[in-house]
């Protein structure tokens, strides 16, 4: 009889999106396979201490933590040090993709298409005027490190624009204004290390009394409609998977991600790239891996043989 694996599952953490992550790490334990896996769940909360001490006898860590200290490569940095292979993107990727300023950067360096964007600090004067003139009406205003669009909103009048970058500091000391393109929401999942597939594209339409797919949208399935595959012309589409592809590339990622994007007429824009995606019974990338022919355990069973694998190879790249 095979020896089961011992998968270390953690979530919760201390981030805003604490609860999220919880529900996340229940979905995952109900799922994974008993007969192929001896799963030990830890809290960083509380069990950063019994990791460590346990950490001899784990095999693979799942990390299901999102938002600051677990999706920005610091958890990732200390299974580095414990030499437990993990599931998603390394230190470089994770820290990358969770600094919505640095993905800015590296997009463009890349040439992927993203929305125009300033970027501002807590102690710097607002000149509203000034930002309504370089980036338009409406706009999207977020915290630079943050997930599940919490502290984004969206400004439809240069009046609104001060109280919404309170909103968006009150998560973080740098926060991004983006210029807002009306289009379809759509969000493009990818899987692997060095041979990425592209999952086939979700479409997302927020409730009508929802401007955009904010918190409440994402995990409430009474608030939004889900489709999968997305109903967009064929060109887009292609043209959306390869950007979810390049995207993961450009940041460094490694395992999985998922990449949201707005497709306006003939034109798809990048939005952000998410290196642990929610895996809650309402979450969009179980959704396309079960369209691909991957349902739930089978997915988790290919992420932890993606997590074995990279750090098989690890060698010179294990920062990534």
């Amino acid at each position: 009889m095979n020896k089961k694996i011992t998968v270390a599952l953690l979530s919760g953490g201390v981030s805003s999106e604490r609860d999220v992550s919880i529900k996340s790490g229940d979905q995952v334990f109900q799922h994974l396979d008993k007969e192929k896996y001896h799963v030990l769940r830890y809290d960083p909360r509380a069990d950063i201490p019994k990791l460590i001490s346990d950490a001899p006898g784990i095999d693979i860590a799942m990390i299901m933590l999102h938002g600051p200290y677990g999706e920005d490569g610091t958890v990732q940095g200390l299974l580095d040090l414990l030499n437990i292979p993990y599931q998603c993107s390394g230190v470089l990727g994770s820290a990358a993709a969770m600094n919505k300023l640095t993905s800015k950067h590296l997009y463009e360096q890349a040439g992927i298409p993203s929305p125009a964007y300033l970027a501002m600090e807590a102690n710097e004067r607002i000149d509203t005027g000034a930002c309504v003139r370089r980036l338009g009406l409406p706009l999207v205003v977020k915290p630079v490190c943050g997930g599940s669009s919490i502290g984004t909103s969206i400004v439809y009048s240069e009046g609104k624009l001060a109280d919404a970058a309170a909103f968006a500091f009150a998560q973080d000391d740098t926060i991004l204004l983006e210029t807002f393109i009306q289009g379809t929401e759509i969000t493009g999942a990818v899987i692997g290390n060095n041979d990425i597939e592209a999952l086939p594209l979700v479409q997302i339409i927020p409730g009508a009394d929802r401007g955009f797919f904010d918190y409440a949208a994402k995990y409430d399935n009474a608030e939004t409609t889900e489709i999968c595959p997305a109903r967009i012309p064929d060109d887009a589409a292609a043209n959306a998977r390869n950007l979810a592809v390049r995207a993961h590339r450009a940041l460094f990622c490694q395992g999985y991600s998922r990449t949201d994007m707005i497709v306006k007429d003939a034109d798809v824009y990048v939005l952000e790239t998410n290196t642990i995606p929610g895996m809650t019974t309402s979450s969009l990338l179980p959704q396309a891996a079960a369209k691909a022919g991957m349902p739930f355990s089978m997915l988790l069973d290919r992420l932890i043989e993606l997590g074995l694998e990279r750090h098989r190879h690890a060698g010179k790249n294990r920062c990534r």
